[in-house]
């Protein structure tokens, strides 16, 4: 389910913190600079009604859900608020059969290549590399080589525009972007010149290794 999304637009806005009332315009910053999956991690304030805004004004062509899921029972909520992403800070093998019994992308958090294939026995849609801080490009280039290849390999945390070329090089797929993409109290302009700044770091890069 995640791959057309990614395929479009491989970054991932992590709007943690967010409210229901500021998430609609913020959304549209995103959607206006290309971006196709959104997730609203649960630690943020009233993230269902969030996710269902998001929903509402933007799911037609864009994947939204919730990140920081833990629990079983709240993948059964994201799907309550018409959320169809679950993305996961661990691997937990209960939450990924019950995102992939609903039929809902699920992206669990891996830092070993252990987790990285359990998670994928289970049904993974992708794998998110967390924390990126402590996996550089090169242990990124090592589980790149023992991957299956068309697995999707998402760095995630502390990922800046600067960060990314290095990371890809290494066979990163696409990364997921929080603090430096949005951070509570940025208004819509803001974030929309971080994902301005963000996407066209990402297209020159995608020029660089076509040339």
């Amino acid at each position: 389910m995640i791959q057309p999304y990614l395929d479009r637009f491989p970054l991932v806005a992590i709007l943690r913190g967010v409210t229901p009332d500021e998430v609609v315009g913020i959304g549209q910053a995103l959607v206006d600079h290309g971006f196709t999956v959104i997730e609203v991690p649960l630690n943020s304030p009233e993230p269902f009604e969030s996710i269902r805004r998001l929903v509402r004004a933007f799911g037609h062509d864009t994947l939204i859900g919730a990140g920081t899921v833990t629990e079983a029972a709240q993948v059964r909520a994201v799907g309550e608020a018409g959320g169809r992403l679950v993305v996961m800070p661990h691997s937990d093998a209960v939450v990924i059969r019950a995102a992939k019994a609903v039929n809902m992308a699920c992206v669990p958090g891996v830092a070993t290549p252990t987790e990285a294939f359990a998670a994928l026995r289970e049904g993974a849609d992708g794998l998110k590399a967390f924390p990126a801080e402590a996996l550089p490009p090169a242990v990124v280039k090592a589980w790149r080589s023992v991957l299956p290849k068309h697995v999707r390999l998402l760095p995630v945390g502390g990922i800046t525009p600067q960060a990314m070329s290095a990371y890809v090089a290494a066979g990163a797929s696409g990364f997921g972007l929080g603090a430096a993409l949005y951070r509570p109290g940025m208004d819509a302009s803001a974030v929309g010149q971080n994902a301005r700044l963000f996407a066209e770091t990402w297209h020159s890069i995608q020029r660089a290794s076509a040339g």
